[in-house]
């Protein structure tokens, strides 16, 4: 059916000459060959890949055709013609005029959105399909064809469905995804319905969109169609600071639900704002656990994985490289998912430039993430449709971000990666609602700022400081604390004298501001790559006979520290690992006492911990009943040379290996009370730890196991063989009243939970 002249081109006479006799005169297919026109499969290739299959053939179908060059460039610019896009068209009218319509008299947005505008959740009417890059997805004969015949043309995930209940009553609305055993069910309300075959009796799919076909005369039409084919889904924000000024302010409600999750919930990335992976969940205890089972799998097209899965109402958000995806967590199945092309290798920093990412921010129906080259986005949280984006940094550099973001009232804080390659670091806040950025706190100060003068040298104007790693927040002190990265050149100081402030530190941060309240610094004048991004964990305890706000710290150098987080000030240090040769003890106020191991020169020496650390990034956790801290320790060493870049390299010693061990500290003297040592490689091991209040430990085995132990004494009780490379931590929550373990391994998140018996 064709819908317009501009559409498409006139048949090519070498196209009918050698290829209509299959494919038909216009393309559209016959007994012989499939259609080449509107195909999404073609729409991927580029003329050069037409190109090869026309002149190759393809194996068991087409034949390849003997003819000149120039003759099959000619018929590949066709065919690739037949698939070109909205966008690519660019096609005749008035953009700003059909915009006008398609937001007033049209009438349109109030079922679509586009560009972060429109339609959103909690608005009357059905929600239909986000149009901000729909010019990307369709041509101009598809697009015409939503239009004028909407039933013809149904968006995947739109198809209008009835379910009847179990009760006999009914739900009515889009079918975003649906399996054999389940549904997962946008109502018309815009509220998703998380079905399984155990709820419903019956879906009934209905043949019709809801959607009315166009109203409108030639002119009109020609104009929205000329203004819907320039939205490419190209970023948002010309200016990075620009606001969206219609967009709705965060609400107080909206922050609560954060800060006190729904039970059941796991709404940020340690499942509390505290930093504390500690769950009071309480259906899968010591007693049970054996029978703990695998329910589903969802693969991720990367690996290792770094996710952390957040839940809200039921709905999982879990991310690999610039994606994002929406899974029922009860089943596993997809409601969307958002994907950008992954930037060029080498562009950007290592970590972020390898695919790195940990995980998104909620608030309201908002999804926040940060991309490989430092951006920063807000989702729809029903739709996945991008509302506004911004590029963190002021200036490029080497920057990129892996973390999940941390929102704390109205406000998504996120930090850089990039370190290793010199850049200035720095800690960002964003209007969730806008994108406009509140303020900014740099870890590495400018030569005159306060602190600067710890930089003695050049190498102050690119010093390092990444604050790759999520933060946390604490309501009763009304404090932000976020970790810093080391300095850079990493393992030569000889540019940069004195401490080097604010690398290697623990910031204490007014949310509302960002202003510095206190700080406190693990390793001055690094010249190990031992930075502080690990995870701060906030607890109110009772410490050496005093009830007091703490903050526990693991640190890469091995030392564990105990602060009190309302001033900053040292309550315990004590080294957590046995090879340990940099520092023989760390004073009363927190400075390392420096052993010859600490200075490295051109011919390289030995220094405990090895340069990945004593621990890493990968999650802890504290049992406040049992005053046990559980840590993924390190025994291992490094050769360390002065160098400005990759100044270290690995110790292999057959009679020394490097050990990983699950140990379990006592909070107050930071003895360790018991441990697990790790069978395999130390390097295919990142994984983080989560404890429950019945008393389990999960966490991922050297060996490649999933496993659960026995908080008081680390007795194993439990052990899935996944397999698996470990790079993420594990988290739990509950789906239609049943308590889920996820975790992220290799390539797959697997959520697991105890057979079901309702």
């Amino acid at each position: 059916m064709l819908f317009g002249a501009t559409c498409w081109a006139a048949p090519d006479p070498l196209f009918i000459e050698h290829c209509a006799i299959c494919h038909g005169a216009e393309a559209t297919g016959g007994d012989r060959g499939p259609a080449l026109a509107n195909k999404q499969r073609l729409r991927r290739l580029s003329t050069t890949d037409l190109a090869a299959i026309i002149r190759n053939g393809t194996p068991g179908g087409m034949p390849a055709f003997p003819l000149p060059e120039n003759r099959i460039s000619q018929l590949a610019a066709y065919v690739h013609s037949l698939n070109a896009t909205a966008f690519e068209a660019q096609p005749e009218g008035d953009p700003a005029a059909g915009e006008a319509f398609f937001f007033g008299r049209g009438k349109c947005a109030s079922c679509h959105a586009a560009g972060g505008r429109g339609w959103m959740p909690g608005d009357s009417g059905p929600g239909g399909p986000d149009l901000s890059n729909v010019a990307r997805r369709l041509t101009l004969a598809e697009l015409e064809q939503a239009l004028m015949y909407p039933s013809e043309r149904i968006a995947p995930g739109y198809g209008v469905v009835n379910v009847i209940l179990k009760d006999g009553s009914s739900l009515r609305g889009f079918a975003r995804n649906r399996t054999s055993h389940s549904v997962q069910l946008q109502t018309f309300d815009g509220k998703l319905r998380l079905l399984d075959e155990t709820d419903y009796r019956e879906i009934k799919l209905e043949p019709d969109s809801p959607m009315p076909a166009l109203n409108a005369g030639a002119d009109q039409r020609r104009d929205l169609i000329a203004w819907l084919s320039r939205l490419s889904g190209d970023r948002l924000n010309a200016d990075p600071g620009a606001p969206h000024s219609d967009a709705p302010a965060a609400t107080p409600a909206e922050f609560e639900s954060i800060l006190h999750p729904a039970r059941g919930d796991w709404p940020s990335y340690n499942g509390n704002l505290n930093g504390n992976r500690y769950s009071t969940f309480n259906q899968i205890t010591p007693a049970n656990v054996s029978k703990l089972q695998l329910q589903w799998i969802y693969p991720i097209q990367y690996q290792p994985l770094e996710t952390t899965p957040l839940v809200v109402n039921g709905v999982l958000y879990a991310t690999g490289p610039n994606q994002v995806f929406a899974i029922d967590a009860r089943s596993g199945s997809e409601i969307w998912r958002y994907v950008r092309p992954r930037t060029p290798p080498g562009v950007i920093a290592s970590d972020a430039g390898l695919g790195a990412n940990r995980g998104v921010a909620l608030l309201g129906d908002r999804v926040f993430f940060t991309t490989d080259d430092a951006h920063l986005l807000c989702l729809n949280r029903l739709s996945g449709a991008l509302l506004w984006e911004v590029y963190m940094p002021e200036t490029p550099q080497h920057y990129g971000t892996t973390s999940a973001p941390l929102v704390v009232n109205g406000l998504v804080i996120s930090g850089v990666a990039g370190a290793d390659e010199g850049i200035r670091g720095f800690i960002g806040a964003w209007d969730a609602a806008t994108g406009q950025l509140a303020w900014r706190f740099w870890t590495v100060p400018k030569t005159g700022e306060p602190g600067s003068e710890t930089w003695q040298g050049g190498a102050i104007d690119f010093g390092g400081g990444s604050t790759w790693l999520t933060g946390t927040y604490d309501e009763e002190t009304g404090l932000l604390y976020w970790p810093t990265g080391n300095p850079f050149p990493d393992t030569d100081g000889t540019n940069r004298k004195g401490d080097n402030l604010y690398t290697d530190c623990d910031l204490a941060l007014d949310p509302k501001t960002g202003k510095l309240r206190w700080y406190f610094q693990y390793t001055p004048h690094d010249l190990h790559d031992w930075d502080a991004v690990q995870p701060l964990v906030l607890v109110n305890a009772m410490f050496q006979g005093r009830e007091r706000k703490l903050l526990l710290h693991a640190n890469r150098n091995g030392y564990f520290y105990v602060l009190d987080r309302t001033s900053g000030e040292l309550l315990l240090s004590k080294p957590f690992v046995k090879k340990l040769t940099w520092s023989s003890a760390i004073d009363s106020k927190g400075k390392p006492l420096l052993t010859p191991n600490n200075e490295t020169n051109t011919g390289g020496v030995k220094t405990c911990p090895a340069v990945r650390g004593a621990t890493n990034w990968y999650s802890t956790a504290f049992d406040p009943r049992s005053n046990l801290y559980y840590v993924m320790v390190v025994e291992d060493c490094s050769i360390y040379r002065q160098a400005k870049q990759g100044g270290f390299g690995f110790i292999d010693n057959p009679r020394d290996p490097g050990m990983k061990f699950l140990r379990a500290l006592n909070m107050e003297t930071g003895e360790i009370a018991w441990e697990i040592p790790q069978i395999g490689s130390v390097e295919r091991n990142y994984s983080g730890v989560l404890a429950t209040s019945t008393g389990l430990v999960f966490y991922g085995e050297s060996s490649g196991a999933f496993a659960a132990v026995d908080a008081k004494n680390g007795k194993t009780l439990w052990h899935f063989d996944a397999g698996s490379v470990w790079k993420a931590s594990p988290m739990t929550y509950t789906a239609a009243g049943r308590q889920y373990i996820a975790i992220a391994s290799g390539a797959n998140i697997l959520s697991f939970a105890l057979p079901d018996t309702r």
